[in-house]
């Protein structure tokens, strides 16, 4: 029993640090601050360069605010800002179901007010609602949205494995530019949502929900197939007994080193 609340996550709703708190606004001011500059970069005001700039500059928009999020929330809530990620996470018991539910709540609400924020501000029109080109069926928009949500997730797991810590340095780039490169090569099929909440929240505020299915299952099932995939394939080793040994030998000769070259005249 004790074992099943703790992967439930009861036990997280009983601190009193307020920790629980703290990761749910990261996570709802995380994805409010990813669709109003998403969202709002969608927006056309001419004089623009050319319709290919505009999409340069919203691929660069998502993934400029993706890595100054996590790098700036990391810390507090994991920065998943993503339901997919949650579900990535969740697969792989890196996060309690109680928690990963409450992200995802949070997640679309954030998204939400974001969205809600562009329309009051900036353009009464529907601003970043994504959509299948004419050209792509659903289920081709399904399969698109499969591989963005698989290779941010695939991302998220190699930069945040804890057998590699060197990683970590460089981890909000490397997740912004996975961001990045999924819109600027499927913005023009699907829209580059790799993120449900972001698809709900601009959908709500638009009132527009065609294919709407495509932006839910598509990414979750990629970040679920990712996570599981580098769980069982390619998570790094953990150092182990061995390592820290062949460290801390070498440490030592160094240090042995050092001692001789420094006082090498009065050594036999």
């Amino acid at each position: 029993m004790g074992k099943f609340s703790e992967t439930l996550g009861i036990n997280e709703l009983k601190t009193k640090n307020n920790i629980l708190c703290k990761a749910l606004l990261a996570e709802f001011i995380g994805n409010l601050l990813l669709n109003f500059f998403g969202c709002a970069s969608t927006q056309v005001f001419p004089p623009m360069a050319s319709d290919l700039g505009h999409l340069v500059l919203i691929s660069l928009t998502f993934g400029f605010t993706i890595f100054i999020v996590v790098q700036a929330l990391g810390h507090v809530s994991g920065a998943h800002i993503n339901p997919a990620v949650t579900a990535g996470m969740l697969a792989t018991n890196n996060i309690t179901i109680i928690k990963g539910i409450l992200y995802i709540i949070v997640q679309c609400i954030g998204a939400i007010t974001g969205s809600a924020l562009v329309k009051a501000l900036i353009t009464e029109k529907a601003a970043g609602v994504t959509l299948c080109a004419k050209d792509i069926s659903e289920v081709q928009g399904f399969g698109i949205e499969f591989f963005l949500g698989f290779v941010l997730v695939l991302t998220v797991c190699g930069v945040c494995d804890g057998n590699k810590p060197d990683s970590k340095h460089g981890a909000a780039l490397a997740i912004g530019m996975a961001v990045a490169v999924g819109h600027l090569a499927t913005i023009q099929f699907t829209g580059a949502s790799m993120n449900p909440a972001r698809s709900f929240g601009a959908a709500l505020i638009a009132g527009n929900w065609t294919n709407h299915w495509v932006y839910w299952v598509g990414p979750i099932f990629g970040g679920v197939i990712a996570a599981l995939l580098y769980k069982h394939a390619f998570q790094a080793p953990p150092l182990g007994p061995v390592k820290i040994i062949e460290r801390y030998t070498a440490v030592v000769a160094d240090e042995k080193e050092l001692k001789r070259l420094d006082g090498g005249k009065n050594e036999v």
